[in-house]
């Protein structure tokens, strides 16, 4: 890492670092607490499996149990270990988005840029920060896509494999993924056997290592606790992620921005942290965007006035006791509108990445 680089990463973890302790000065000194309260369950939840229990007697506790046994640091150690695990993990994101955009063909200078986009948002920051997990998926489908990059496909099996089981919505990536990992075949070959092509080593490799340690582990906690964390069928959004498979998956990073980005957008369920699912793979696909300056402004404020018009009617809900369910449901209308409507502006402005400039540093 050059000095740019370690300057960079320097700020921003010292940004974290200052925000952390402002969070203890501010659970322990005001009203409104800095730490999610995902944190706390979080917590709970892994002092019940070092106490020999189940991580699910916590109420509210909607995660695999991996993640508890991940944090019983926060028993064992100290209450500050996830924190710390989930910032590490944040920054280190910003060194994956670096280290893609130079694999996909951007220059060094412009790879520093993207990066410091995801380094320096304030969205990220905070929810690393107030003990969201967030960070530690992101970590685990950025490596997916750099392996599959790179072409280390085991390794990209195995990390794809452990992102679907931390949360579901990953699983989407799989069939742009088996897409992109076909042989080329010509038109005159006939259709059947160009679905045949699909079925090479590479995916048969790839789909037998992400499905073992994706079920592997599944049933290990199942045995354990006895308890099935159900896999939900999105029906809204299979359309759009079919066609979108189809039509983008010879460039999968922005193929598995769309997918994110549909997900979260049509999903019946939706908070804030979620957002980060897709703007940390959104640095790999601003440098082949053809919007103009303006125009992107413009996108962005329409963002933020859509999800200050959603959260403000979903504040005076949860913290006043207000009866604002109807406002709730007309905001996540509008809310869902402006989404696709972005979402539909960057597929139309998106230049696709020439597979011959890729490029390995």
């Amino acid at each position: 890492m050059d000095v740019h680089g370690c300057v960079v990463f320097s700020a921003a973890v010292l940004v974290r670092l200052m925000l952390l302790c402002f969070g203890v000065y501010q659970d322990h000194n005001l009203q409104v607490k800095y730490t999610d309260v995902d944190y706390h369950v979080f917590t709970d939840a892994s002092r019940f499996i070092t106490q020999g229990e189940s991580p699910y007697n916590r109420s509210t506790f909607r995660y695999t149990p991996l993640l508890a046994l991940i944090l019983t640091p926060n028993i064992l150690v100290s209450s500050y270990f996830g924190k710390l695990l989930f910032v590490g993990c944040d920054v280190l994101c910003g060194l994956l988005i670096f280290r893609l955009s130079c694999v996909r063909g951007v220059s060094r200078s412009s790879s520093w840029v993207y990066c410091g986009l995801w380094l320096f948002n304030p969205l990220p920051i905070g929810v690393s920060t107030r003990g969201n997990a967030e960070s530690l998926l992101a970590v685990l489908v950025l490596s997916a896509l750099l392996c599959l990059e790179c072409k280390r496909l085991p390794s990209a099996a195995l990390l794809f494999g452990l992102s679907v089981h931390m949360k579901i919505y990953p699983v989407t990536y799989a069939l742009p993924i088996a897409l992109s990992l076909r042989k080329p075949t010509s038109r005159e070959r006939g259709l059947a056997r160009n679905v045949l092509a699909c079925f090479n080593g590479d995916l048969l490799v790839f789909a037998a290592v992400s499905g073992s340690v994706f079920f592997a582990l599944n049933v290990t906690f199942y045995n354990i606790w006895s308890d099935c964390l159900a896999l939900l069928c999105f029906l809204p959004q299979l359309l759009l992620l079919l066609v979108s498979s189809l039509m983008f998956h010879s460039d999968l990073p922005f193929c598995c921005f769309i997918h994110t980005a549909v997900f979260v957008s049509f999903n019946k369920v939706c908070t804030s942290q979620y957002f980060l699912w897709y703007l940390c793979l959104l640095p790999l696909v601003l440098p082949r965007l053809t919007v103009s300056v303006r125009r992107g402004f413009g996108l962005l404020l329409l963002w933020f006035v859509g999800q200050a018009l959603w959260l403000a009617p979903a504040y005076y809900l949860e913290f006043e006791g207000w009866n604002t369910f109807a406002l709730v449901w007309i905001a996540g209308l509008m809310f869902l509108l402006i989404n696709s409507l972005i979402l539909a502006q960057i597929v139309s402005h998106y230049r696709p990445v020439d597979v011959q400039q890729k490029k390995t540093n």
